[in-house]
């Protein structure tokens, strides 16, 4: 006989191709089949902090779930009209300061430096020269980093911690 887990559901949208990326990578790493936790990953095709969380929004609607998170850029759209639409929506912004490249470049260790464009270009090595593939994030942003990154960036504790960390 089976004994079945009751689901946990996890909805995050990622702003764009970079962090729908990395959220698979996590769900790879800490979510596996049968663990309790049904994590969805989405994309919500970029256009700035209000875009991600309307569209998150009506994902939320489609579906029920027990949590719905985004992972957005600070860069855009990012202002006290969307915080609370955000938060009337019960949306847990996942907020990537002031974008996610610099996230993750502070995670390794490194300062990130410039506009958006110059960040791209700062942090594509260390994904293999393209971000938008999930298996680019193993070498340089594996568990033993994550983990040790927790304290750096408020946003990957908060992801860990979703993922059950």
């Amino acid at each position: 006989m089976t004994i079945w887990k009751a689901q946990r559901t996890l909805l995050i949208v990622g702003e764009g191709r970079h962090e729908e990326a990395f959220l698979n990578h996590l769900k790879q790493c800490y979510a596996p089949r049968g663990c309790g936790l049904s994590v969805t990953i989405k994309n919500a095709r970029g256009k700035g902090a209000l875009h991600v969380v309307k569209w998150t929004a009506g994902q939320a609607s489609i579906a029920k779930y027990d949590v719905v998170a985004a992972l957005l850029d600070t860069d855009t759209d990012w202002n006290e009209k969307t915080e609370k639409l955000a938060r009337s929506k019960k949306i847990l912004v996942l907020k990537s300061e002031p974008c996610f490249e610099a996230m993750m470049l502070r995670l390794i260790g490194k300062t990130p430096a410039g506009n958006a464009h110059a960040l791209k270009t700062q942090f594509a090595p260390y994904v293999n020269n393209d971000a938008t593939q999930r298996d680019h994030y193993a070498a340089n942003f594996g568990p033993g980093c994550l983990q040790a990154g927790r304290g750096k960036e408020l946003t990957i504790d908060t992801l860990l911690k979703l993922l059950g960390q």
